[in-house]
C-alpha cells in the first residue's frame, strides 16, 4: 500500500518547541527528497495500517493531535480527503529505504 502522511496543525510557538531543520535544497532533487523523507520519518509517528482510522481520530479530536505516517489504500486516502482531512502521499516511508 502507498504511504500517507498527516501532519499536525502548527500551534502556538513556545520556548520548548522542537525545531525541525530546513533541508539543504542546493543538492540534487533526490538528495532533497531524501532529506525531506528523513525529516518525516523522524517527526511522524508510524501507525502502519491503522493510518486512516488514526487520521480520523485526530481530525475528530478523539485522539491527541500529532503528525502520523502509515499505509492507506487509494480508496482510504480519497475518503480521508473527501472528509476534509489533510493528508498527502509520500513514497519511501520506511527507514533504510533511502540508502
Amino acid at each position: 500500500m502507498p504511504s500517507a502522511v498527516h501532519l499536525a496543525r502548527p500551534g502556538p510557538v513556545s520556548a520548548s518547541a522542537v525545531e525541525v531543520p530546513i533541508p539543504d535544497v542546493r543538492g540534487s532533487a533526490f538528495a532533497v527528497f531524501r532529506q525531506l523523507t528523513e525529516m518525516l520519518l523522524a517527526n511522524c509517528e508510524d501507525v502502519g495500517a491503522r493510518f486512516a482510522e488514526e487520521a480520523r481520530k485526530i481530525h475528530y479530536v478523539e485522539a491527541p493531535e500529532r503528525s502520523i505516517r502509515g499505509e492507506a489504500s487509494t480508496a482510504e486516502y480519497e475518503a480521508l480527503r473527501e472528509e476534509g482531512i489533510e493528508v498527502f502521499r509520500w513514497p519511501y516511508m520506511k527507514p533504510g529505504d533511502l540508502h
